[in-house]
């Protein structure tokens, strides 16, 4: 059976509640998709990649990563940084505000720990993902030597799997986000851009205009996300539109293409046609921004997936 390895960070989440109030939990956009995909598939090994410090903080988020049965033999600890942080405010429609604190975080230095000796745990047809949020966190002296770890696991035939995640405030500048966006998309087997991202940073804004750009590059799975729109998906030349379901009742999106992505990975991984791993993401998504906060109980995701998965 593959595994699959989601290289990024997960941070410390503080959600604002009623009045001054404060929920703390922990998030980020790997480690959420890594979450559900578990849940979701417990029988596929699912490893994070990333770095965390020696604090209480870092101690009780790896002990999430544990009660979440997400392997860790690749979390790295520093000893002199401690996580990012990150605070969130919805509005009344679900959608998201985020101020972070994150410059200096443990995960920046992942680059320092994940070297080529740990490149041989990784078996031919694994998996490995990362996105937008894991290229702007690495530090500019560092990008050459992810780079250089990426082309050794595509050479081993690994599968390489990329969601560009664009979050202006992490780049130095667009045009260094837009370089190295498009070097990712480059080295990718599977990619699943969001129309919102790539129409901030590409003026790309519909199903089409994204299809149409990703020709160049040479994707043998292509999953275009479009907020309560269809998904639209190009696998092997042939295109396909899949009908999904708005929500209603928008409580925080914050980690509705997370969930997607986890889901609909972890469906393919499965042996599940297109169709059926977006269905099964699509009803993920659905599910979570429906409740607040990025990772949602358990029961209640695992409930509106029954019959689904």
């Amino acid at each position: 059976m593959s595994s699959i390895y989601f290289f990024g960070e997960c941070l410390i989440e503080l959600r604002a509640l009623q009045g001054n109030l404060l929920e703390q939990s922990y998030a980020g956009d790997i480690y959420n998709s890594a979450v559900y995909m578990k849940r979701a598939f417990p029988k596929l090994p699912v490893h994070i990649i990333t770095t965390v410090g020696t604090d209480a903080f870092s101690n009780e988020m790896t002990d999430r990563f544990t009660d979440e049965h997400l392997s860790t033999e690749l979390v790295f600890r520093s000893r002199q940084k401690i996580p990012g942080l990150y605070h969130i405010q919805t509005d009344v429609t679900g959608e998201r505000t985020f101020n972070y604190w994150r410059g200096d975080s443990a995960a920046r230095q992942t680059m320092d720990f994940f070297t080529d000796v740990h490149l041989h745990q990784f078996k031919h047809k694994d998996v490995f993902f990362f996105s937008g949020i894991s290229l702007a966190i690495l530090p500019e002296e560092k990008r050459d030597e992810f780079w250089h770890r990426l082309k050794k696991l595509n050479d081993r035939g690994i599968t390489i799997v990329f969601d560009p995640n664009y979050r202006k405030t992490l780049w130095s500048s667009k045009d260094d986000a837009l370089t190295q966006t498009e070097k990712a998309f480059t080295y990718a087997d599977i990619a699943l851009p969001g129309v919102d991202d790539l129409a901030t940073l590409l003026d790309l804004h519909t199903s089409k205009q994204v299809s149409d750009f990703c020709q160049r590059f040479d994707l043998a799975e292509l999953i275009i996300k479009n907020g309560p729109q269809s998904v639209v998906t190009v696998c092997n030349g042939a295109t396909a539109t899949h009908k999904i379901t708005p929500v209603n009742n928008v409580v925080d999106t914050t980690s509705a293409g997370d969930a997607f992505n986890g889901v609909y990975l972890g469906a393919r991984l499965s042996g599940k046609d297109i169709d059926n791993a977006v269905q099964a993401a699509a009803a993920a998504a659905a599910t979570v921004i429906q409740h607040p906060g990025a990772i949602i109980p358990r029961t209640l995701f695992l409930n509106a997936l029954q019959g689904k998965i």
